[in-house]
Parts: C-alpha cells; sequence; structure tokens
C-alpha cells in the first residue's frame, strides 16, 4: 500500500492512495499515520480504505508522511562515494544526527531557502518508517520493526552546518527538507531488496545509486540505533545521501529559488519540490 498523510479542505488527514485518488482513513480512535502505527493497527485499518470516498489527489495538499516524528534520525556519510567526497575518515559506526519536523515539507510543497543563506544543498535518501516499537534489537530480527518506506530530501544549509563540528543548525531551518510523498509498506518491498536512489535538480541527475552501496544497512542501523535509544512506531531513519552533493561539485551548485528538485527511490515514488525564499517573521 501507499499511505499519506495529507490535507484537505483545511483539515488534516491520512489514507491510501489508490492510483489518481487517496482513500480517507481517519478517525476519532486514530486520527493521523502516528496514531495508528503507535497502535500497531495499521494493517487492519487501511483494510476498511475500500469503503471510503475517495478525493482526487490533485485536491489535496500533500503533508510530510510522519508530520511530526517522535525522533528522526539521519545518517551521516552512508555511501563510500559521499565519504570520499567529504574527505571524512572511515568510521567504525554510524555517523549520526537528529531532525525535528519542523524541518520537513510534503511532496509538492515547497523547500525554503533561508534568507540568511546562499548556500541551500539537495541530499536524495531513503527513509524507514519505524513500525513497532524495539530496544537493542538484533540485525537478524530488524526487518520485523519497518512499516514501511519513503523518498527524504535532507536538505542543507552548509554555511551554518559548517560553524561547528555538530550539523544541528545546518540540518534544521524550517522547511529546509522533504519526506514524501507517501509511505509504500514493508510488504510491498522485499526486504533486502537493492533499490535504486536518484536525485535530479531541473532535470539534470545530480545523484544515482542504490542500497547495495551502504556502508551500514538498514538491519544494521536499526540494531546500533536501537542501542542506546529505543524506537517508536512512527519513528523514522534516514538512510543517508550518495556521492554527487552540490557543495562538492566544482564550481558548487546551490539550489535558489524557482528551482525544482526530485528524488526518486526505486518501488516507493518520485518526491518533487520546488525551491521558494523563507523570510518568515513572527
Amino acid at each position: 500500500m501507499k499511505i499519506i498523510s495529507f490535507s484537505h479542505q483545511k483539515k488534516s488527514r491520512w489514507g491510501v492512495v489508490n492510483g489518481g485518488v487517496v482513500l480517507p482513513l481517519n478517525s476519532s480512535q486514530y486520527p493521523t499515520l502516528l496514531s495508528a502505527l503507535q497502535a500497531e493497527k495499521l494493517q487492519g485499518i487501511a483494510a476498511s480504505a475500500n469503503n471510503a470516498t475517495s478525493i482526487p489527489l490533485d485536491q489535496v495538499e500533500f503533508l510530510p508522511v510522519i508530520p511530526e516524528p517522535g525522533k528522526i534520525f539521519c545518517v551521516g556519510h552512508n555511501y563510500e562515494e559521499h565519504r570520499v567526497e567529504t574527505g571524512r575518515d572511515p568510521t567504525r559506526f554510524p555517523l549520526l544526527f537528529m531532525r525535528v519536523g519542523e524541518s520537513q515539507a510534503g511532496h509538492q510543497q515547497p523547500i525554503l531557502m533561508p534568507a540568511e543563506s546562499t548556500q541551500l544543498d539537495y541530499e536524495g535518501e531513503i527513509a524507514v518508517v519505524i513500525g513497532k516499537a524495539g530496544r537493542r534489537i538484533a540485525e537478524a530480527d530488524a526487518w520485523n520493526y519497518v512499516a514501511g518506506y519513503s523518498a527524504y530530501n535532507d536538505g542543507s544549509v552548509r554555511d551554518w552546518q559548517k560553524h561547528t563540528l555538530q550539523f544541528t543548525a545546518g540540518k534544521n531551518f524550517t522547511g529546509t527538507g522533504a519526506f514524501g510523498p507517501w509511505m509504500v509498506t514493508r510488504d510491498e518491498i522485499a526486504d533486502g531488496e537493492e533499490l535504486t536512489l536518484e536525485t535530479r535538480l531541473n532535470g539534470q541527475v545530480m545523484q544515482r545509486t542504490t542500497t547495495a552501496a551502504m556502508i551500514f544497512s538498514i538491519p544494521v542501523l536499526i540494531e546500533y540505533i536501537s542501542t542506546f535509544t529505543s524506537l517508536q512506531p512512527g519513528d523514522v531513519i534516514v538512510t543517508g545521501t550518495p556521492g554527487g552533493v552540490g557543495a562538492k561539485r566544482v564550481p558548487p551548485v546551490w539550489m535558489k529559488p524557482g528551482d525544482k528538485v526530485e528524488v526518486e527511490v526505486g518501488k516507493v515514488g518520485v518526491l518533487v519540490n520546488s525551491i521558494a525564499a523563507d523570510a518568515t517573521r513572527f
């Protein structure tokens, strides 16, 4: 199944995508995809989609797949080509940092270029959504904790990322990342199946790889992360970007207002976003 979070008539909802329509699954008990995952009721609730009144996809506003995850873990330098282009030393353990929910945009929504920077970079990635709670999960059992997969653009404000050795500031400007268009449930993709990942900027291919090139596989990441913290339903692991980021091109390639960026994950779909200037003040 393809499952989305969306807004329709100014109301946040979620549902199953079926061709060009979405079948809403909201209920008072499970008003969000996150609440259904937390109750471990996703499959049962989704089975009721056939009885739902459909809404054309072109009439909804896509939200991030999980708009407010409890935790978003991002993996740095998880493809050898990217590790080499950044000049980072090899490591025995995954490099991790966190994003906050506010830093995400949905499919077809603008990624926001901060007024404080001109160095907004793309990072196409594969996102894993956790389906059930676990702590100290063994690598051999890890697939059983996966709810599904999505595309992710881990947009990076590079000059702010370089302010210190920590990535937090450059990875968490409001609306600089994107998550979508939907979650494809685990049963649609064989455990460990090789998936393609491609990023395009204004139609030009900037990144292309497959999951076979990951340094740390999805089960290894789940085992490692769940060792130091509990993984909860709806938590997200963003598994790393391949080589070809804009910052390491000569000359550098930065995204700018009016650009269109696409992240395509095989068997999942294409996450599409425009770039827009953000000068929001409250």
